[in-house]
């Protein structure tokens, strides 16, 4: 893949304003893949999230879908996935967002005859993307399926605990079965009075549930929803539209979505991502620093800024989450077993050996 991004703009054709796209449209690489073999158009999202288009699909569209992937990936838009763990684990499942020209083109037709992997949660269609107005309800469903495949992909598989999709099995299974008024494991009749949740689609089991209560609550944290008009239209499942009202009304969902050790974006996507660093491979070699390294009972870390520590099993498990402050920090790890750990601040990470 290349190190560099292409700039490359959508301009205005009197249907799009123009919007502003570091990345490349390549030819599809993956063409000999049976369940790839109908797409041409392909773009690498920082290595770790894949666009692949039927030919049809305009370069504008295209290029919408890879931005509005790596704002939601990268929140900060410094070039880097925010969380090096969701990157892997993205990485690891071929995580790839398809864009079909229509229902029952001949790329869904392959892709969905041939396609045998766990990268998949959603599908975009043509007439459902729209780079003018991203992320708007009812126009633009792009933000919708990209932050529902990185939602089901990522994060349900690296914070179980926070985000298993199973009833009775994360803090988000307990907050949504508070949001709907009830741990309902299909759609009840009615939903009681007091519920702000109320999915109706009957082909949609609990775990599909729950990724739509995901997008619901980080939109809404965004403020893409606050406005008089999708407030109203979206009403009959979801009633905390705007950012205050999420706030007082799901407080279980917001400290769990807010909660700064999980990293997830807080920042509405706009279409526009061209990040002032662009080598990624350059930005992956940076790391913290931890001493001693490998250690035992304890390790100092020195910071410039406040912020949080997360120390991870290698294999992504959570272990614990630590407040530091400007200065010299003593992280005491007494109570973690023998191995090989990962520390993260913000963007930056680095092994931990614990002896």
């Amino acid at each position: 893949m290349k190190n560099l991004f292409i700039t490359a703009c959508i301009l205005s054709s009197g249907i799009y304003a123009q919007n502003t796209v570091c990345f490349e449209i390549e030819v599809n690489p993956n063409s000999s893949d049976a369940a790839l073999s109908a797409f041409t158009k392909y773009v690498n999202v920082l290595d770790c999230f894949e666009i692949y288009a039927e030919a049809s699909i305009s370069d504008a569209k295209v290029l919408h879908a890879a931005a509005v992937a790596a704002e939601l990936l990268d929140n900060d838009e410094n070039g880097i996935v925010d969380d090096l763990l969701l990157k892997t684990q993205l990485a690891s499942s071929k995580a790839l967002m398809p864009l079909l020209a229509y229902e029952g083109s001949v790329g869904e037709n392959t892709l969905f005859s041939n396609y045998e992997g766990e990268g998949i949660s959603a599908v975009l269609y043509n007439e459902e993307i729209d780079p003018s107005q991203t992320g708007h309800w009812g126009a633009d469903a792009t933000v919708e399926e990209i932050m529902h495949t990185i939602n089901h992909v990522g994060h349900t598989n690296i914070y179980p605990e926070a985000f298993s999709m199973s009833p009775n099995s994360s803090l988000m299974s307990s907050a949504m079965d508070v949001a709907r008024g009830g741990q309902f494991t299909s759609i009840p009749s009615s939903y009681p009075e007091e519920a702000w949740y109320h999915y109706d689609d009957y082909t949609c089991d609990y775990e599909c549930m729950i990724i739509e209560y995901m997008y619901w609550a980080l939109v809404s944290n965004m403020g893409i929803l606050n406005d008089p008009t999708t407030c109203s239209g979206i009403d009959n499942e979801w009633e905390p539209c705007s950012p205050e009202l999420f706030q007082s009304m799901d407080v279980l969902m917001y400290n769990l979505i807010t909660d700064p050790q999980y990293l997830l974006p807080q920042l509405a996507p706009d279409g526009n991502y061209c990040p002032t660093s662009v080598s990624i491979n350059d930005s992956e070699s940076t790391t913290i620093s931890t001493y001693p390294n490998p250690c035992k009972e304890s390790f100092s870390y020195t910071s410039t800024k406040e912020g949080y520590l997360t120390i991870f099993s290698i294999d992504g498990t959570f272990n614990r989450s630590v407040s530091i402050s400007i200065g010299d920090n003593r992280i005491d790890i007494s109570q973690l077993n023998k191995g090989l750990y990962i520390c993260r601040i913000g963007n930056l990470s680095t092994k931990l050996i614990i002896q």
